[in-house]
C-alpha cells in the first residue's frame, strides 16, 4: 500500500489507497543523525537475490541493499527513486525513464539493461525464480515457460520458445518500454516490489556468488558475505546518490526462535525487535513505554487448505472447518485481543474493504456440523496442522485444532518441525499433507495484491493449488479498469468468490508490535515496507 499524492511523475495511473499510514516524525537532520551500529532481530532469509526472494526475512534485508524504480510514502503512494518517470496513455504500454548517476557497488551503472536483464532472468522458466509470477503480465511471458511432459518423471522439460520478454524494449540507456498483455493501472505501484529491482550484469553471470555476497545499488552494501544462521552485516553505501542511510552499519542478527531473540533484546543485545512475542506484549508496553510501537498492520494470517488433497476438495468441508473456528476467542486468549478477526481477505485499511464480507468466517459450530454432515462427514482421519518452527504459532494453531476436535469431532496433530525456508519450500512444492499456517503482506498498494498472487491460477503464493476461471476473470476486469476506484467492484466480486470457495481460511489482520532500545533516537515506520532501517537514527555513543 502506498498512498496518494504523487511526489513525482508516476504516470497517468491512479494511485493505490489506504486509509491511513503511520510513522514517527523524523526530526530535522543534524550532524549527529548519522553513525553507529543498528542491531536488528532477523530470521534466516531464503535468498538475498531479488528474483529469488519472496519471503519477508529476505525482502527486509534486500530493501537495504537494493533500490528499485519507486518506493512508497507513508500513505502508500509510489515515489520515484531510480525512475524519473513512469508514464502511459492506455495503462498497457508504459515508458520508464531512469535517473542518471545510480551505480551498483561494483561501479556498474544502473541502466535500462539492469532492469530488462533482471526481469528477463526472473521470467525465464528454467531459472525457477520465485518472483517469476510477478512478471507474468508482461508481453511474451508464456514463451519463456515450458512444461515437463511427465511431471516428476524421467523426461525433462523442453527449452522454452524464447529467453527474453517480447514486452520489454530498450529505447536508450536510460529509457525502456514495457508492454503488458492487458491494461493494468496499478503498474507504477507494482514495480516497487523487490522482485522488480535491478540486478547487476555481474550478478546474472554468477547468481550463486551474488546471493552470498550481493552487488546492490541501495543505501547499504554487504560487509563480507551472508553468514548463514548468524547474521547479515551491512555498511552504508556512501556512493549511493539518493537519500543516504543514517546508521553506519546495520546488523541483521539471525535467530531460529523468536523467544531467544526477544530475550537478547531485553538483555541489550539488539536495538530493534519486530513482532514482540504475544505473551510479552503487555509487559513490553509497560516496560518500554514510548519505545513500544504498535499500529494496525495489513498483515493477513490464514490457514491454507491443500486443495490438491482429495479430503479438502469439497467446499462444504472447507466451510465447515472455517465456521468451527472461534477467531475472537483465540485472539483474546493467545494475543490479548490485539488482532482484528478477518471478515474477508483484504485489509481493513484498504479502499474497498467491507465489514462482514466473509459469512463463513463467523463462529457457528451448529452450521459447521450441519455442513460437515451434508458433505458426508469427515472421513480423512487425523488432520496434520502445519506451522513453521520458532515463530510462536503453536498455541493458536493448537486452538484451531482443539476447536475442530470439539465442534466437529476431527482429531489432529501439530507439526512445527520445519524452519521457515524449508517450510516455504514445502508449501511451494504443494507437499503439505494437511492445513498450513501462512501469512501475507501486500507487495504493493493495490487491492489486487491480496487476490491474484494467493488465489489466481498459477499465482506466485497460491499454495492451495486453487483455480477458478470466474475468479481469474473478475480480477482481470478489475485490473483493466482505468483506476482502482473503478476496478474495486470487480475486485470485491472476486473476494466474494474466495470467501465462498475458501481455498484458505481467513484468520485475522495483525498489529505491528515493535520495540526499540534506548540507543535509537528516531524510529521510522512505513505501513507498506515496515521499519525503514535506512532512516533510523541512533543516539550518539556515550
Amino acid at each position: 500500500m502506498r498512498g496518494k499524492s504523487l511526489k513525482a511523475a508516476v504516470a497517468t495511473a491512479a494511485v493505490a489507497l489506504i486509509a491511513a499510514g503511520c510513522t514517527s516524525t523524523p526530526e530535522p537532520e543534524t550532524p549527529s543523525d548519522t553513525g553507529g551500529e543498528l542491531r536488528i532481530y532477523a530470521s534466516e532469509p531464503a535468498s538475498l537475490f531479488p528474483p529469488m526472494a519472496d519471503d519477508n526475512p529476505s525482502i527486509v534485508v534486500i530493501r537495504q541493499i537494493y533500490k528499485g524504480l519507486v518506493e512508497y510514502d507513508t500513505k502508500g503512494a509510489p515515489v520515484n527513486v531510480i525512475a524519473d518517470s513512469i508514464t502511459s496513455s492506455d495503462n498497457k504500454v508504459w515508458t520508464i525513464k531512469l535517473k542518471s548517476g545510480f551505480k551498483f557497488t561494483n561501479d556498474e551503472p544502473v541502466t535500462a539493461d539492469s532492469f530488462i536483464n533482471a526481469w528477463n532472468f526472473t521470467a525465464y522458466g528454467p531459472n525457477a525464480a520465485t518472483n517469476s509470477y510477478f512478471l507474468s503480465n508482461i508481453g511474451g511471458y508464456d514463451a519463456l515457460q515450458s512444461k515437463d511432459p511427465d511431471g516428476d518423471g524421467p523426461k525433462t522439460a523442453p527449452e522454452p520458445a524464447a529467453k527474453t520478454l517480447s514486452g520489454l524494449k530498450k529505447i536508450d540507456d536510460t529509457t525502456f518500454e514495457v508492454t503488458l498483455t492487458k491494461a493494468f493501472s496499478g503498474f507504477p505501484a507494482q514495480v516497487g516490489y523487490s522482485g522488480y529491482f535491478p540486478v547487476a550484469k555481474a550478478c546474472l553471470d554468477d547468481v550463486k556468488a551474488c546471493t552470498e555476497k550481493p552487488i546492490g545499488n541501495g543505501a547499504y552494501k554487504i560487509e563480507g558475505s551472508w553468514e548463514h544462521n548468524v547474521q547479515v552485516k551491512l555498511s552504508r553505501n556512501d556512493a549511493y546518490t539518493a537519500s543516504k542511510g543514517k546508521a553506519d552499519t546495520l546488523v541483521f542478527k539471525i535467530y531460529d526462535k523468536q523467544e531467544t531473540g526477544y530475550a537478547d533484546f531485553k538483555a541489550g543485545e539488539l536495538d530493534i525487535f519486530e513482532a514482540v512475542p504475544s505473551a510479552e506484549v503487555k509487559a513490553a508496553m509497560a516496560q518500554y513505554g514510548e519505545r513500544f510501537f504498535q499500529k494496525p498492520s495489513n498483515n493477513f494470517t490464514y490457514v491454507g487448505l491443500p486443495l490438491y488433497d482429495a479430503r479438502f476438495q469439497d467446499k462444504k468441508i472447507r466451510q465447515a472447518l472455517s465456521l468451527a473456528i472461534d477467531r475472537q476467542a483465540i485472539i483474546d486468549a493467545v494475543f490479548d485481543g490485539r488482532f482484528s478477526a478477518a471478515q474477508g481477505v483484504v485489509s481493513p485499511n484498504f479502499l474497498g474493504y467491507r465489514d462482514g464480507a466473509c459469512a463463513n468466517c463467523k463462529y457457528d459450530p451448529v452450521k459447521a456440523k450441519s455442513l460437515l454432515d451434508e458433505a458426508g462427514g469427515w472421513k480423512g482421519g487425523k488432520i496434520v496442522l502445519w506451522a513453521n518452527a520458532g515463530a510462536g504459532h503453536e498455541k493458536w494453531m493448537q486452538a484451531v485444532g482443539d476447536g475442530w476436535k470439539k465442534d466437529l469431532g476431527i482429531d489432529y496433530e501439530l507439526n512445527t518441525s520445519l524452519q521457515f525456508p524449508e517450510y516455504l519450500a514445502k508449501g511451494d512444492q504443494k507437499k503439505f499433507d494437511g492445513p498450513f499456517r501462512l501469512g501475507w503482506g501486500p507487495d504493493y498498494p493495490w487491492f489486487e495484491t491480496y487476490l491474484a498472487p494467493l488465489y489466481g491460477t498459477g499465482g506466485s503464493s497460491n499454495n492451495s493449488g486453487y483455480t477458478n476461471p470466474a475468479f481469474d476473470q473478475l480480477v482481470e476486469q478489475g485490473n483493466g479498469a482505468k483506476t482502482q476506484d473503478e476496478g474495486i467492484k470487480f475486485y470485491q466480486q472476486a473476494e466474494d468468490v474466495i470467501v465462498d470457495d475458501l481455498p484458505v481460511i481467513p484468520m485475522w489482520f495483525g498489529k505491528v508490535s515493535d520495540v526499540y532500545s534506548e540507543n535509537v533516537k528516531t524510529f521510522v515506520f512505513n505501513p507498506i515496507s515496515g521499519v525503514e532501517y535506512d532512516k533510523v537514527v541512533l543516539n550518539p555513543a556515550k
